[in-house]
């Protein structure tokens, strides 16, 4: 069924707003999709801080004129969808894959991150990497491990004295003469 022009119009419209300040697009393809199943896409999606669509090529295209996305929705073909975000896209990317892997029906067509394109097997290698939160923590950790180890090391000495000590009070080596 065709849509009227203003349809059109608005569509664009507010594909513009989402796409505005999206550093991260993955588009993929679908075929008999349930609709128990786009439900639950869309669910893991949103969890990971993004947004899906399922969009008209044409409109996805015009849409994205001027903005980071761009290049991942030209010359679309075929039933196409979107999820972008402008947050981590390593989250985006776990969520989406491991959610793809889990129902056949989804394929990975391309993405886009930070203007470069991105193939299938860069999207799922991306969605191998650590995200955020876990290279955070993995700084931290190597931030926090010096001062740790020196902490070890001064209180080390105090220990071993008191231990000495003790161990010639036993032996009674400090007896007075």
């Amino acid at each position: 069924m065709a849509i009227s022009r203003a349809k059109k119009t608005e569509k664009v419209e507010l594909l513009t707003k989402e796409f505005a300040g999206s550093t991260t697009a993955i588009i993929g393809t679908f075929a008999k999709m349930t609709g128990a199943q786009d439900y639950s896409l869309r669910k893991v999606i949103r969890e990971a801080g993004g947004k899906y669509r399922v969009v008209k090529n044409k409109l996805a295209e015009k849409a994205s004129e001027g903005q980071e996305i761009s290049p991942a929705l030209r010359g679309l073909k075929g039933v196409s969808s979107v999820a972008f975000t402008s947050g981590d896209p390593v989250a985006l990317a776990k969520a989406f894959a491991k959610w793809a892997n889990e129902n056949a029906e989804f394929q990975f067509k391309l993405g886009i991150v930070d203007g470069k394109l991105l193939t299938v097997a860069d999207v799922k290698a991306l969605a191998t990497m650590p995200g955020k939160d876990e290279i955070f923590a993995k700084l931290l950790y190597l931030i926090n491990a010096p001062a740790q180890r020196l902490a070890v090391v001064i209180n080390a000495t105090g220990r071993d004295l008191a231990v000495v000590l003790g161990q010639g009070v036993e032996k009674e080596k400090f007896a007075a003469a």
